[in-house]
């Protein structure tokens, strides 16, 4: 869990601090969708005190209406859950999703209270007219360190643009929780893993966001 919470973590601080910005229009490219959303987080983030100060309902608002809208997490869920998620009744697979969402919420927010004075260069996009699946570029960096890869899976849907999967150092915040979630499913079944993940959000609802997620 510790790589997952890092994998978020530098994808909510490149979504908080990019220097660009860009209207919405209704054919918007995804890279620039990407761009777009990091501004409004970091204009948001840095014009309420509140936000500033750690308010766990000002942070968490934010991440609900900057962020969330544009991730597929039903997509996400399920490519998560694997061949698992086929074996789920509708139901379980609405609960699983809606924990899942929850989960992401609590992460998203505890690193968002953190960001500070990063900023992010988005890399030149790879593709082609008609292409329903692209994978957004960028780097993160630091004031120490060496800067951090960080790409974004972005499929269109008939909402438009979504992020699906994010990648950090190379490694796929997907495939991090394809493994937990198996382990859980191969000891308790989808029950068990929807209980886990239920039973996780209500721990990190009682905690203060710098520590949620840990």
């Amino acid at each position: 869990m510790k790589l997952i919470k890092q994998l978020i973590a530098v994808a909510t601080v490149a979504f908080a601090t990019s220097a660009f910005a860009a209207p919405a229009p209704a054919n918007e490219a995804p890279d620039a969708l990407v761009k777009r959303i990091s501004s409004e987080v970091l204009e948001t983030a840095k014009s309420d005190k509140e936000i500033q100060a750690g308010n766990q309902k000002k942070v968490m608002d934010l991440v609900e209406t900057k962020i969330l809208p544009y991730v597929d997490f039903q997509r996400m869920t399920s490519l998560a859950a694997g061949r698992y998620w086929r074996e789920a009744t509708p139901d379980q697979q609405k609960q699983l999703a809606a924990e899942f969402r929850t989960l992401l919420i609590f992460t998203y927010s505890g690193a968002l209270s953190q960001v500070k004075d990063q900023t992010v260069d988005f890399k030149p996009m790879r593709s082609s007219p008609g292409d329903t699946e692209v994978e957004v570029r960028s780097q993160v960096n630091q004031a120490r360190g060496e800067p951090i890869q960080l790409n974004y899976r972005v499929a269109k849907t008939d909402a438009g643009w979504k992020i699906y999967d994010i990648n950090v150092l190379g490694a796929w915040l997907v495939e991090a929780y394809k493994g937990t979630f198996a382990s859980e499913i191969s000891k308790g079944g989808i029950d068990g893993l929807i209980k886990t993940l239920s039973e996780k959000n209500k721990k990190l609802a009682s905690k203060p966001l710098k520590t949620a997620g840990k």
